[in-house]
């Protein structure tokens, strides 16, 4: 075993605890600020009913991603919820794109991750009876797992609770290791791509990991820890990144992918004299949540680091680091991502590089009700990763909000 698969295993289990749900210590008690949350969500929700198509979907020509981001915004709505009619022909447009491998995705299979991914997060926030649900799989290479629960309020009918069963199966099976002939050492080890074939990249390993957590997964299945390998080697940081790209760098951000010599989507950035991949908001709150995840404690050096970033580059107004001809591109993937990771880190207030304190609820509120548009929508300009969609962006605004201000985990 190589140096650095030692290494990886100590710092692994040294620095690993137990996850918990996602509390929120120190959850806002602004009652103002909830409600004016809560408005932003309520004529979101209003805009995505009126928005909604003929089949059930969301840019349903795109496939069931969209409306499956749509959905799980609309279901977590106190003035829509699961029963409203918009979210039962929306749940049935999903159900048409299941196949027989158990995963979610159009017919061209480019996006199977993704579209499974955000398809499990859905299903696992419709309610119902709190009943075991089998284990979603075997861990492959690693021995049989206890059974696993969907949680408290998860899986209201055999039907779902199988449907569920079957993604978690099935992104844990498209998850690169032992089992496509990858060890520990390999580079694209522990993460997820599009698909099965694809190179595995941290947006997709994110999104997978939110979706295995949404649904249940316990916080030591071994799918958490073959990710953390992918992760933190998406981490611009020399100390713990064995990748030749990383070497010697201290910028404690993330970049898009470990595979294929490390990929920005941010390009690269001179440091000290050398050309250095480039770290930027998105992926960098990314990797810190993931890590999270997978049991870090605060104290971990990764966890330190990219923290430090996250207080070095501190904005809403743009995705932060980012070149800035491309600075809006991802905006609003970038406020879901800033979301859901502070709220699982669970401090109402990030203090930046200057000293200036941030109370992270307030300034996503107060940026979130600066772009919604008149008829509730929020849009991207920068029509990239197809942000130039209301449908999309307007789903990224709501969960953010909803991420934000949950109640805290029973």
């Amino acid at each position: 075993m190589s140096r650095f698969a030692v290494l990886a295993f100590a710092l692994l289990f040294s620095s690993m605890v137990l996850a918990q749900p996602a509390g929120r210590v120190g959850e806002p008690d602004d009652e103002a600020l909830r409600q004016r949350a809560a408005e932003l969500s309520r004529r979101g929700a209003q805009f995505l009913l009126a928005a909604q198509e003929q089949d059930g979907g969301w840019t349903s020509q795109s496939g069931p991603g969209i409306t499956c981001l749509a959905l799980k915004a609309l279901i977590q709505e106190p003035t829509v919820g699961p029963n409203h009619d918009s979210v039962r022909r929306g749940v049935e447009f999903v159900r048409r794109f299941i196949r027989e491998d158990g995963g979610v995705y159009g017919a061209e299979g480019l996006l199977k991750n993704y579209e499974s991914s955000v398809a499990l997060s859905m299903f696992a926030a419709l309610p119902g009876e709190a009943e075991p649900v089998a284990p979603a799989t075997a861990p492959k290479s690693a021995p049989e797992a206890p059974p696993a629960t969907t949680g408290l309020s998860r899986g209201d009918t055999p039907r779902l609770r199988s449907e569920i069963a079957a993604l978690q199966k099935f992104l844990i099976e498209n998850q690169w290791d032992e089992a496509e002939g990858k060890s520990i050492d390999d580079p694209w080890y522990g993460g997820s791509g599009y698909g099965r074939s694809k190179r595995p990249d941290l947006s997709n390993t994110q999104m997978m990991l939110d979706a295995l957590r949404d649904s249940g997964l316990p916080p030591d299945d071994p799918t958490y820890k073959k990710a953390l390998i992918f992760v933190q080697r998406c981490q611009m940081l020399g100390e713990t990144n064995d990748q030749p790209f990383a070497k010697g760098s201290t910028q404690g951000g993330f970049i898009y992918t470990a595979a294929h010599n490390g990929e920005s989507k941010a390009g690269t950035v001179e440091i000290n004299g050398r050309q250095e991949l480039r770290c930027y908001g998105s992926m960098t709150y990314a990797g810190f949540k993931s890590m999270l995840y997978a049991g870090l404690t605060r104290d971990d050096p990764r966890v330190r680091a990219a923290l430090d970033w996250i207080r070095n580059y501190w904005t809403l107004d743009y995705n932060p680091n980012m070149p800035q001809a491309q600075s809006a591109e991802g905006l609003y993937y970038y406020y879901h991502t800033f979301a859901r990771a502070l709220a699982t880190f669970g401090e109402p207030v990030i203090t930046d590089r200057s000293g200036r304190q941030h109370n992270w609820h307030e300034e996503l509120v107060r940026k979130l009700a600066e772009l919604q548009r008149p008829d509730g929508s929020w849009i991207n300009e920068a029509d990239r990763w197809m942000e130039g969609s209301p449908a999309l962006t307007t789903a990224y605004s709501m969960l953010a909000l909803q991420a934000a201000f949950a109640p805290p985990a029973r």
